[in-house]
């Protein structure tokens, strides 16, 4: 069928996104019935846009069909947008509030969900690194998207980005130079092998899969706001139950616990950045 003529506007009912999202999750087991209406129907429409694809019903046919197709369905519906050192202000206090409890223990387990593209993953690894707590850290980076988790596995990052980076890096309290922790290539820059021996990339569903281990530390950051109040107090039981007790928790800058089942198990360590630590 030839779509080069589909109109870049979109009308369906909300019983007919119900029913497209019910059927991707039976065929691929991606659950995204419970994210933000707003978002989800902003990114589909994106889609069929890009792609021609004039109706719900022929999007449904073409992802059903062709799994190739559904990746890259996959890859506009999760959200990629991260940074190295992303608000420079929250590295800052995980450094001064954070890592002196989580040098006292043995082994530091942190598990960075919804990690995207691994910016972040670096990015907390070099602060580990620079607090000498790296070689007893596992950090454990997840994401819903495989083909993000691929990019965060080799590091690879464009070169323009980084003097972007290094700016963030600076204001987030930053000992050294970034500079040190990466060799430059053609247009690409690739961060150091010792940063990448202790992170285990993984895939992991936020809205269907369990807890896997106990953490002192969870980052998830900047990917609550996509998901709806149901979906939300979910997570952050999955998170509560994840956690040891006094272990910490990071959110993003738009995100709280105000609404949350737990919110009197955890205390604010940093409420302007969002940290805080599982009391109960």
């Amino acid at each position: 069928m030839d779509f080069s003529s589909a109109p870049n506007t979109f009308q369906y009912s909300q019983e007919e996104l119900r029913s497209f999202l019910d059927a991707i999750k039976f065929m691929y087991g991606y659950d995204f019935t419970d994210y933000a209406e707003a978002s989800v129907k902003r990114r589909i429409m994106n889609f069929m846009n890009v792609h021609k694809i004039p109706s719900l019903q022929d999007l449904s046919r073409i992802l059903l069909k062709d799994e190739t197709v559904f990746e890259t369905f996959i890859q506009e519906l999760s959200v990629t947008v991260t940074e190295m050192f992303r608000d420079p202000a929250f590295y800052k206090s995980l450094r001064q509030n954070v890592m002196k409890r989580l040098a006292t223990y043995p082994i530091i387990k942190i598990w960075i969900a919804g990690c995207a593209t691994g910016e972040e993953v670096y990015s907390i690894a070099i602060v580990l690194k620079e607090e000498g707590l790296l070689e007893r850290s596992i950090i454990y980076a997840t994401d819903i998207n495989q083909k993000s988790i691929q990019i965060a596995k080799e590091g690879l990052y464009g070169v323009d980005n980084m003097k972007a980076y290094t700016s963030n890096y600076n204001n987030a309290g930053g000992k050294h130079s970034l500079s040190e922790y990466y060799i430059s290539k053609y247009n690409s820059v690739m961060f150091d092998k010792s940063l990448k021996q202790n992170i285990v990339f993984s895939p992991h569903n936020l809205t269907v899969d369990k807890s896997f281990n106990e953490f002192q530390l969870i980052v998830c950051r900047n990917v609550l706001i996509y998901f709806n109040q149901q979906l939300q107090n979910k997570v952050i039981n999955l998170f509560h139950d994840s956690l040891c007790s006094f272990g910490f928790l990071a959110l993003g800058s738009k995100e709280s616990l105000l609404f949350a089942d737990k919110k009197s198990s955890f205390e604010d360590v940093d409420r302007k950045e969002r940290i805080f630590m599982k009391v109960k």
